[in-house]
């Protein structure tokens, strides 16, 4: 008999498992891939941008949901605390513009490494193409020989809603049976779903009495309605600013990077605002303005355009341009502008140099929707944490049976703070278990 079995081997789920072994408890990890942390591998471009070096002020700044649920757990498990268990396991890091926590390899493989060395030395027994079927559980009164399990059927007898009910183990998807004391779901959200996330977690938690906030894609890209976003597809404005507004409400501003897709737009100021923005707002039309020079006013602009164009007053409208705008964005900014774009510099009107201006500090994008959970760095929505103890990680309907990680109703954004939440929630679930059995 295994005194915990952890369900999910990402990244909360290795180190709940890496907690709770370490209190103490005989642990089984069970992964239904054939690897264990299969998409913190392409986390970060496959660098692995493993947690955020901020204060912990910036920590719980960085959190869009629930951020008062993880309270207990980011004091239980800092993110300094998360950098030294990396050093210490062989996975030196280091620290990049916003305070991101990278492996010093570049190698994402080099933080599973230490996961996995260490759930080794602590001699957590991990089950690979184990895929969970279903959580039982049982009236807490019934224990051992004289608990009605259906083995034969797979499942164990279900406690009526009266009577309080603990969690007794997992059945595999091969009618397996494992017994446990305490049962720890990390089995992820639904994003990247090319690694194998089903949304089982979310089944599971349903069945054993949880509310389940909708879940939908998270720092994900934005879906744009004018055709010519896509002729500008793999090009990368840095240092650009947006806005984004519903009707006359401002929803969203940054400054950073974006990029244009054949399909619409993405970026890490995308990719941010697609969390910031609720998914109900965010499914509709919004309007996106992209201002291409930030760092000057409009009049400052408007003398550089003017100078720009003093120098080149006999080229083209068309031809115009290059000193201005990268070259992909120059037959869309002529064709928006309105100013024919055979027309000579010196006979462009100051009317038309204004509607020129606007274009440039508040280039258009209509935002009409966002790409599904495949491109989804994280998932929005899951466990309704208010039935869960957070000081704890249990749950507050189903005895020894722990949450953590992707699956709760929690998320971030980008910078390594999804995984720090990981590290945190699956640690405290992982000691929390260890210490009760």
């Amino acid at each position: 008999m295994s005194d915990i079995i952890v369900v999910g081997g990402g990244a909360a789920g290795m180190f709940a498992a890496i907690a709770a072994a370490k209190s103490g408890g005989r642990v089984i990890l069970l992964e239904q891939n054939e690897k264990l942390g299969k998409k913190i591998y392409i986390t970060g471009k496959g660098r692995c941008n493993l947690t955020n070096a901020g204060d912990m002020e910036e920590l719980f700044a960085n959190v869009m949901t629930n951020r008062k649920f993880l309270y207990s757990a980011f004091y239980a498990c800092d993110n300094q605390q998360v950098i030294d268990f990396f050093e210490s396991g062989g996975c030196k890091t280091k620290v990049e513009r916003g305070n991101r926590v990278f492996p010093v390899s570049d190698h994402a493989s080099d933080v599973i490494r230490a996961l996995s060395r260490k759930l080794e030395q602590l001699g957590v027994e991990v089950m690979l193409h184990s895929r969970a079927a279903k959580i039982a559980a049982e009236p807490c009164s019934q224990t051992g020989d004289d608990a009605d399990l259906s083995v034969g059927a797979g499942m164990a007898a279900q406690p009526s809603v009266q009577e309080e009910s603990c969690v007794c183990g997992v059945e595999l998807a091969d009618h397996t049976f494992l017994r446990a004391d305490a049962v720890i779901l990390a089995t992820g959200g639904f994003s990247y779903q090319t690694t194998g996330a089903t949304g089982d977690g979310y089944r599971f938690a349903r069945e054993l009495g949880h509310t389940v906030i909708e879940p939908s894609p998270s720092l994900v890209p934005f879906l744009a309605r004018e055709p010519y976003v896509a002729d500008m597809q793999g090009l990368a404005l840095k240092n650009i600013a947006i806005r984004i507004r519903h009707g006359k409400k401002l929803l969203y501003e940054e400054f950073g990077e974006l990029l244009f897709t054949h399909f619409g737009v993405s970026g890490p100021v995308i990719l941010s605002a697609s969390a910031a923005i609720k998914p109900a707002i965010a499914a509709q039309e919004l309007a996106l303005s992209i201002d291409l020079k930030p760092a000057l006013t409009e009049e400052q602009l408007d003398k550089r355009i003017l100078r720009d164009f003093e120098g080149i007053k006999n080229k083209q409208f068309k031809n115009a341009l290059e000193g201005l705008l990268p070259s992909k964005m120059i037959p869309v900014v002529t064709q928006l502008s309105g100013i024919l774009p055979d027309k000579k510099v010196n006979e462009i009107t100051k009317e038309e140099r204004r509607a020129l201006l606007t274009l440039i500090k508040a280039f258009p994008v209509t935002l009409c929707g966002l790409r599904g959970f495949n491109e989804a760095i994280i998932t929005k929505g899951g466990i309704k944490v208010n039935e869960i103890n957070p000081s704890t990680m249990e749950s507050k309907r189903i005895k020894n049976l722990y949450f953590c990680g992707e699956m709760l109703d929690v998320d971030a954004m980008t910078g390594g703070f999804n995984l720090q939440i990981a590290w945190s929630t699956g640690y405290l679930a992982g000691i929390s278990a260890g210490g009760a059995h």
